[in-house]
């Protein structure tokens, strides 16, 4: 079992491997965007389905469908060709191109080129750096600014908050005590070297925001810590595994007190925290496997006792309280993983056991305790891939894969969170292939981009709203024999229309107002690009070059502010030496007007009809009206573009709720009914010396949902506070504090006598009733679970440390680490 990471040294990266052969990969950060380019020969993987048997290289076309292109006029080619700069980096044959932005809106990018060495030599290769400050129109030579060091191509560049940046250089081992680093506070303009006193593991981390306080693992597992931009560093602790930033200046880690590289594995690990820079630590818990922080979440997989199944524990208070998650065990052939969080709730894949490619997923409450069954099925290959996506174009939106039991993927999506899951419409203007008793659209995810089908996976951005592009095929279920074609979807996912034939490179360019396409091909060389301004309705096209080149992929600042893209590739030179190449094409000479009120109209976000109904475009408890430029305006947003929405509040019903844990939503109902073999009792918790006695009729408010009134499930959520440790009575008031009486003449006995019967009937019609109130669906859950505050743990140095409350925090982040896919 592994944990992954979608972060690397606290920056983006979005990833292009694709020239002759290759593919394409992406993640996301809050400081920039690093886009880094392969050129590597190579046979592709071949394709497989869900059965395991070898796909044939004869794919097929999808159902037709028409793809609305308009001319070019002499005019706008004109526009482009003035403004479209090529760049070729002479004599550079670098193996990789890494491109990073610099700050927001600096048009400043970094460019490293790298020609590794042999792995069998001493020689560890060379490497170029360029810098540009117009967008990438145009590229300069500064590698005398680094005396021309080499710089590790996994480590490469990495940016911080504001204009910060740091150079990884490659140094061997036994030649120096330390490695070195550049470090750069004017965006690469000027770079200081630092002699580091140890070797990096892994990229140095920024902290969320204050670049001067960098994290770093040596490659002997220690932990450094820095509060001044490199400058000086300070070991805090010794065998260290892996380490992340909380909420604050909270920091976690897990280190072992043997040999590191197999504590994992063993369960050996032990999770600590320092909230004052590594000044005091406190134990956070030990015999870990491994541990994560994301959201407001912090979360360690235990096994309790030798030999069996894996637990999970959340914290939502920076580790000063953690609770064990409702959710299924997972053995050491299974694993966990976090598909996606934030400070409200947590969507969780628990593995099916065997070699099945699928499991079940589950969604937790706003303190990653209590998780319900979201959706069951769910796709997650043998490479551990799972299609999991977060439509950012629209609130709740959540798309994903599915492995039916007939074992065809077919693509769902979730418009609440992961409350309720449907198949994707057809598109608008595709037909059916014939004999297709279900016609639905799915779309290609990770699994199929691994496997070489598609060079993209979906992409949405938070300030293009509605928008979304994607790889997909029309039928009965996802098809690997058909060449993927790209659709869009205007409204987050209700709609689709096929827009362009064959697989594409997409970007979203002035926040949704412009989108531009390139075809992917393996085996020949491009020189045209698409755009369009309406939304993928239609297309013009622009040969951006006379001479063309091997494909490498598109680049454009990160955020969809920018007009411009770059195009990247090679292009082989007569002595059969390849050439870097890149052709910037800037879209807002040709786009000159500036948008006015007149451009824009009102949209009601998952608006399903045309009627005043109350309820439409209610989705989590709300309706939200967003401003957003018409289709048919041709203008540009614009750097300033600010997303506008209003926001009121909606009546609540049932689809506002959750099926509680050991509940699930009846197929041809509304109502959430008690799962089979399900103990019939309540959730309990100790917290503070206080026993929480939770009862619930099976529904609980999906996350960050706010609708009001309407709809409340009786009894959904009863609490009994009671002190830890003492049993419930049937009737509290009856307990009696006077001194005990003592009835002897036979009249007192008598009286004792009727008075002993008439509290029996009225116990026995109490359970009477009682069990007729279950038996009618008012059910109580009672499910252990262990919430420990004050924990006080004996430390190494002898002396007990008690755990101080911690205010929590929304901040993420995610770093590799250990045995559990907890990171997607």
């Amino acid at each position: 079992m592994i944990w992954t990471s979608a972060v690397l040294g606290g920056m983006c990266v979005l990833q292009f491997a694709m020239l002759l052969r290759g593919e394409v990969s992406s993640s996301s950060s809050p400081w920039g965007k690093t886009v880094t380019f392969r050129r590597e020969q190579r046979p592709p993987r071949p394709r497989r389905d869900t059965s395991g048997s070898t796909e044939s290289s004869n794919t097929s076309h999808g159902p037709a469908f028409t793809s609305c292109r308009l001319p070019l006029t002499p005019n706008e080619h004109k526009i482009l060709d003035d403004n479209t700069q090529e760049t070729g980096f002479n004599g550079d044959d670098g193996s990789y191109v890494i491109l990073t932005w610099v700050g927001d809106g600096t048009g400043v990018i970094l460019v490293l080129s790298t020609i590794s060495g042999p792995l069998d030599s001493h020689l560890t290769g060379s490497s170029r750096l360029y810098r540009s400050t117009d967008y990438g129109k145009s590229f300069h030579d500064i590698s005398h600014r680094i005396n021309h060091t080499f710089i590790k191509e996994e480590f490469g560049v990495s940016v911080g908050p504001g204009s910060s940046v740091i150079l990884t250089a490659d140094t061997p081992v036994v030649d120096h005590p330390g490695g070195i680093i550049f470090t750069s506070t004017d965006a690469g303009a000027t770079f200081h070297l630092i002699q580091l006193p140890f070797h990096l593991a892994q990229p140095i981390t920024y902290h969320f925001f204050n670049p001067d306080y960098l994290v770093a693992l040596s490659i002997d597992g220690g932990l450094w810590l820095s509060l001044d931009f490199g400058a000086k560093w300070t070991k805090v602790h010794d065998g260290v595994f892996s380490f992340q930033w909380g909420a604050g200046i909270n920091l976690f880690f897990s280190y072992s007190h043997v040999d590191a590289v197999e504590a994992e594995e063993r369960g050996d690990l032990v999770l600590k925290r320092t909230k004052d820079l590594g000044k005091t630590f406190t134990i956070i818990h030990e015999d870990i496997f491994g541990f994560g922080y994301i959201g407001a979440f912090l979360f360690f997989s235990v096994m309790e006792d030798p030999g069996s199944p894996r637990v999970m524990y959340f914290s939502s208070d920076q580790g000063d309280t953690f609770s064990q998650a409702l959710l299924p065990s997972a053995s050491t052939e299974q694993f966990y993983s976090i598909l996606d969080g934030d400070k409200d709730m947590l969507f969780m894949h628990v593995d099916t056991p065997g070699e099945t490619f699928f499991g079940t997923m589950y969604t937790s409450d706003d303190r990653g305790i209590l998780f319900s069954k979201s959706l069951e099925r769910h796709l997650f290959d043998g490479q551990r891939k799972s299609d999991f996506t977060n439509i950012t174009s629209l609130r709740g939106v959540y798309l994903t894969n599915k492995l039916d039991i007939d074992g065809r993927i077919r693509s769902v999506i979730s418009f609440n969170r992961g409350g309720t899951w449907r198949p994707l419409k057809k598109p608008e203007n595709v037909n059916c292939p014939g004999n297709v008793k279900r016609c639905n659209l799915h779309i290609h995810g990770e699994h199929s981009r691994y496997n070489n089908l598609v060079p993209m996976l979906a992409l949405s951005e938070p300030t293009a709203i509605g928008l979304v592009i994607a790889h997909g095929t029309v039928g009965d279920s996802l098809s690997l024999s058909q060449h993927p074609d790209v659709f869009v979807s205007s409204d987050g996912g209700y709609n689709w229309r096929g827009t362009l034939k064959g697989p594409h490179h997409y970007s979203i360019l002035d926040s949704g107002g412009l989108i531009v396409a390139v075809e992917a091909h393996r085996d020949r060389q491009v020189k045209t690009i698409k755009f369009s301004t309406d939304e993928g309705r239609c297309w013009k096209s622009y040969n951006f070059t006379e001479q063309p080149f091997f494909f490498a992929g598109l680049a454009s600042e990160p955020g969809t502010k920018a007009m411009n893209v770059s195009v990247w590739g090679f292009r082989p030179e007569d002595d059969g030496q390849p050439m870097w190449v890149t052709v910037t094409i800037d879209f807002q000479s040709l786009i000159t007007r500036e948008c006015s009120k007149k451009d824009y109209e009102e949209w009601l976000a998952h608006s399903t009809n045309k009627g005043d109904s109350e309820r439409n475009g209610c989705v989590l408890g709300m309706k939200e009206t967003y401003r957003r430029l018409k289709k048919q305006s041709v203008c540009r947003n614009g750097r300033s573009f600010v997303v506008k929405k209003k926001q009121s509040p909606c009546p609540c019903t049932r689809e506002d709720y959750l099926c509680d844990y050991g509940y699930f939503r009846h197929v041809n109902t509304s109502e959430c009914v008690r799962q089979p073999n399900t103990p019939n009792k309540s959730f309990e918790m100790c917290l503070d010396g206080e026993e929480d006695e939770l009862l619930t009729a099976g529904y609980r408010k999906v996350p960050s949902d706010k609708c009001e009134g309407g709809f409340t499930p009786q009894h959904m959520v009863q609490t009994i506070i009671r002190p830890c440790g003492v049993k419930p009575t049937l009737d509290p008031s009856a307990v009696s504090t006077s001194p005990v009486e003592h009835f002897d003449t036979p009249k007192e006995r008598l009286v004792l006598i009727l008075v002993s019967t008439g509290a029996a009937v009225v116990v026995l019609v109490t359970i009477i009733s009682a069990f007729l109130a279950v038996r009618r669906g008012v059910y109580r859950t009672r499910m252990p679970a262990y919430r420990f505050s004050n924990l006080r743990i004996q430390e190494d140095n002898g002396f007990t440390a008690d755990l101080e409350s911690a205010t929590s925090s929304n901040g993420t982040a995610c770093q590799h680490d250990s045995d559990v896919d907890l990171i997607e």
